[in-house]
């Protein structure tokens, strides 16, 4: 029975998933970056994204359909994503709400917000009608068009890499990440923490905001709840690379740079660990089952490695 069930998987199909699913690795990579910033930078949980994710695309969709250029609609992705990041900086700094709760608040008022930016659950475009930044058709065309938008994406992830680097290593990136090291010694170095705080939080979810658009693009639609979920993904491809590439980031003269690609890394393999998943004719009902085990597994890491390095150490000692 076992022998019956590996003759029927079929290699060529793992294969042909494979472009598709890096495809969208790289998509959900800026999602992942824009969670790295507040889950690590600033060790804030910032449940926004699951909301702000559907807004971006939300956005993105709609603009198209009303005539404006795939790519600069995700100019506009980019600054509601923003929107909603400053609604919950501002909950969390000046109302006092924990982060957690105000990130729920905000995500749970976006679906209400996406549903009255669309009108309806959902809105699709005609991927034949628009030159698009991205699109499945993209994946599945002749091999000049195939490599031509890996190229763009490659290139486009590379930029955006560039531009956190820099701006990270200015005055006002450095701040946020003191803010995220120490709250209490940046403001007694006279960092407004609530301001780096508000301002990350904006930068996180634009950069998710800006997911969603691309997203949308490239499936050809955008869903009230295309979001949902989303946190586990970006935790996941966070953790991923993280687990993977700790000692390759750690103790290099542009150790940030590299953590920041590896974030793409952690995204790609996700996904391509999902397309071996489905291949093994796993359930697709339980995918989001898979995701939170996957998380659960490398969060856990860390803490076990350490615990039998002491353990070790102990042992050695007598």
């Amino acid at each position: 029975m076992i022998l019956a069930y590996f003759s029927s998987l079929d290699p060529t199909a793992l294969v042909r998933a494979l472009p598709g699913n890096v495809a969208q690795g790289i998509i959900w990579g800026i999602m992942a970056l824009g969670v790295y910033i507040t889950f690590r930078l600033l060790d804030f949980a910032d449940l926004t994204v699951d909301g702000s994710m559907a807004t971006g695309g939300a956005v993105a969709v709609m603009l198209i359909r009303g005539g404006m250029h795939p790519a600069l609609a995700l100019v506009f992705a980019f600054l509601a994503g923003m929107a909603a990041g400053f609604v919950t900086g501002i909950l969390h700094t000046a109302l006092g709400i924990p982060g957690i709760l105000a990130s729920i608040l905000t995500q749970i008022s976006l679906y209400s917000i996406n549903l009255g930016i669309m009108g309806k659950a959902n809105q699709a475009i005609n991927v034949d009608q628009y030159e698009l930044v991205a699109s499945l058709r993209y994946v599945t065309a002749e091999m000049d068009v195939r490599v031509l938008f890996f190229l763009r994406m490659i290139i486009g992830a590379i930029l955006l890499i560039a531009l956190l680097y820099w701006f990270f290593g200015t005055e006002l990136g450095a701040s946020i990440r003191a803010t995220g090291c120490n709250p209490q010694m940046a403001s007694a170095q006279g960092i407004n923490t609530s301001f780096c705080k508000v301002l990350a939080l904006m930068l996180s979810n634009g950069l998710v905001g800006l997911c969603g658009g691309v997203y949308a693009q490239y499936q050809g639609s955008a869903d009230v709840n295309m979001g949902r979920g989303a946190i586990v993904i970006g935790l996941a491809a966070v953790i991923i690379s993280e687990v993977l590439f700790e000692k390759l980031c750690a103790g290099r003269k542009m150790a940030f740079a590299f953590s920041l690609f590896a974030v793409f890394i952690g995204a790609i393999l996700y996904y391509v660990v999902i397309a071996f998943v489905l291949w093994l004719k796993m359930p697709s009902d339980y995918m989001k089952l898979f995701s939170a085990v996957v998380v659960a597994c490398f969060l856990s890491v860390p803490y076990l490695k350490q615990k039998y390095s002491k353990k070790k150490k102990g042992a050695v000692k007598v």
